[in-house]
């Protein structure tokens, strides 16, 4: 299952992983797109096994019946992959009162991965992997303004706390759950819809130098089929490219103003620290609990019942 399937890293990854035989369930919001992404892919790949459902991770309690309903008709699941992402420009809410970017990148991710598990353990060897980014890194995680109800919404900053908080979810997961390898990655600056249209300042001003949607994917799919990657400790996080960090003028919104991202070459495939050396963005295990436990009953309240 890989959410956010019709266009970018997702449509990369359903398409790699049908090219090696595998039955995709493509999550998608927009049906027209996610039809036209399948037929592209079955065209390619002549593998018929690519299912279509539809569903926006923004609409809470249409994750829960989404979960239930596809655990009703399917046995078991071998890999999740939590791809779908969301940055928003300004402040918005759902039809719930929750902030979208928040309900799609943080409480959707962990309803649906939550809402699986029992089916993920029925495979022998199950994987869940989220497409996180960089810019986590510099990003301290914030347990006390999850709606971003304080302070000046800026859209890049609120993504790259998102992406700090699947990470800590991912590390948390992965201690309750341990049948299941758990992994989080940054796939490398890539030239998709989602970063020119929520970053558009950093997308003009690197975008000669971004990855192409194929070369992002490049990790999650070892990461789903690979044996190898079993075989790594799990709940741990991979960078898609190596990055060197410096101060300099600004280059767009929020934590990219400060950042200068130089693109290298690719490092795919390999574990990385969550944090960048001497950094002040770690966290205490009270905070990372805390945070599970403030994402668990929040969900509970939108579970049908």
């Amino acid at each position: 299952m890989i959410t956010g399937a019709n266009s970018g890293i997702g449509k990369a990854t359903a398409m790699a992983i049908a090219k090696r035989g595998g039955t995709v369930h493509m999550v998608c919001r927009n049906k027209d797109k996610a039809e036209e992404a399948r037929a592209d892919i079955v065209k390619e790949t002549g593998n018929k096994e690519v299912h279509v459902h539809i569903l926006d991770l923004s609409e809470t309690k249409k994750v829960w019946e989404f979960a239930e309903a596809f655990k009703r008709k399917y046995k078991a699941l071998n890999v999740l992959i939590n791809n779908a992402g969301s940055i928003m420009s300004q402040r918005d809410v759902n039809a719930e009162g929750l902030e979208k970017s928040f309900a799609t990148n943080v409480l959707g991710v962990y309803i649906l991965t939550k809402s699986l598990i029992p089916l993920l353990e029925k495979s022998a060897d199950p994987r869940v992997i989220t497409v996180s980014s960089g810019g986590m890194l510099v990003q301290k995680l914030r347990i006390g303004n999850l709606q971003s109800e304080r302070g000046r919404y800026d859209g890049a900053m609120v993504y790259a706390q998102h992406k700090r908080q699947q990470v800590v979810m991912t590390e948390q997961l992965a201690k309750t759950h341990t049948s299941i390898h758990f992994s989080v990655m940054h796939p490398g600056w890539v030239d998709t819809p989602a970063v020119a249209n929520g970053m558009p300042d950093f997308h003009r001003s690197m975008k000669d130098s971004l990855r192409t949607p194929e070369q992002g994917a490049d990790t999650a799919v070892w990461l789903a089929v690979a044996e190898a990657a079993a075989k790594n400790p799990s709940g741990r996080f991979y960078h898609g490219q190596t990055l060197q960090l410096e101060c300099t003028s600004p280059l767009g919104a929020g934590c990219y103003a400060y950042l200068r991202l130089h693109l290298c070459l690719c490092t795919d495939r390999k574990m990385v620290p969550t944090h960048l050396p001497l950094a002040w963005t770690h966290s205490s295990a009270l905070e990372e609990q805390k945070l599970l436990s403030l994402l668990e009953d929040l969900a509970k309240t939108f579970q049908p019942h």
